[in-house]
């Protein structure tokens, strides 16, 4: 049997709607008005079981429309097992960013951090419709000191290295922190040869399990 699409429900699919038409951050914007037209990126359904939560969109996404659509997105469905069918099947996986849009570049050309615009309307609503979402993965700070909250770690290092004791913490959905997936993160990642070792083959594990239509 095929699983409804997002488009096929009731509640999230408005929802979606409005994110996607959202304005915010150029009409009503906190500080400095978006640099550019609002392209919100996100992918959700109420199917899905796992959640991907993220940074923001960078200028390849902002162009394309396809999250993920980069270098990054490729070592992360290396680092949870995954081909890019199965990473954008919104029925199995949800990919909700801290930030929709393209937040602009700072002075040295690196991606801005997510609108915080974002977060305040739309990421409580977007999470209440999806009740059945049984894992999030926490990309980075930004997607961590949202999810985690005050029990997020003094630092990204910290957090993610704390993987397990998150990982089997008593909350719904379960969260797995996770560094991002950019090619700058290189040094951490030798630096730190046991999220390969062993956070890895948990990830790969738990996603298996997810996106699998017959668990």
């Amino acid at each position: 049997m095929t699983k409804p699409s997002s488009a096929d429900t009731p509640g999230l699919a408005p929802l979606l709607g409005e994110i996607r038409a959202c304005r915010i951050c150029v009409e009503e914007p906190i500080r400095v008005p978006l640099p550019h037209e609002p392209r919100p990126v996100i992918r959700a359904s109420t199917t899905a079981r796992l959640c991907i939560a993220g940074q923001a969109p960078g200028t390849r996404v902002h162009a394309s429309g396809i999250p993920f659509d980069d270098p990054s997105g490729d070592r992360l469905r290396a680092w949870l097992g995954v081909d890019r069918e199965t990473f954008y099947d919104a029925a199995r996986i949800a990919i909700v960013p801290m930030g929709f849009c393209f937040p602009g570049l700072d002075a040295k050309g690196g991606d801005l951090p997510p609108r915080r615009e974002c977060a305040m309307h739309w990421h409580d609503r977007v999470f209440a419709a999806m009740p059945q979402i049984e894992l999030v993965l926490a990309i980075g700070q930004y997607a961590q000191g949202y999810h985690l909250g005050k029990a997020r770690r003094a630092s990204l290092s910290a957090t993610v290295a704390d993987w397990r004791a998150i990982l089997a913490e008593e909350r719904k959905p379960r969260l797995l922190p996770l560094p991002h997936p950019s090619w700058r993160n290189n040094i951490w990642l030798k630096r730190n040869p046991w999220f390969e070792e062993e956070l890895l083959p948990v990830l790969r594990a738990e996603v298996s399990r997810l996106v699998d239509p017959h668990t």
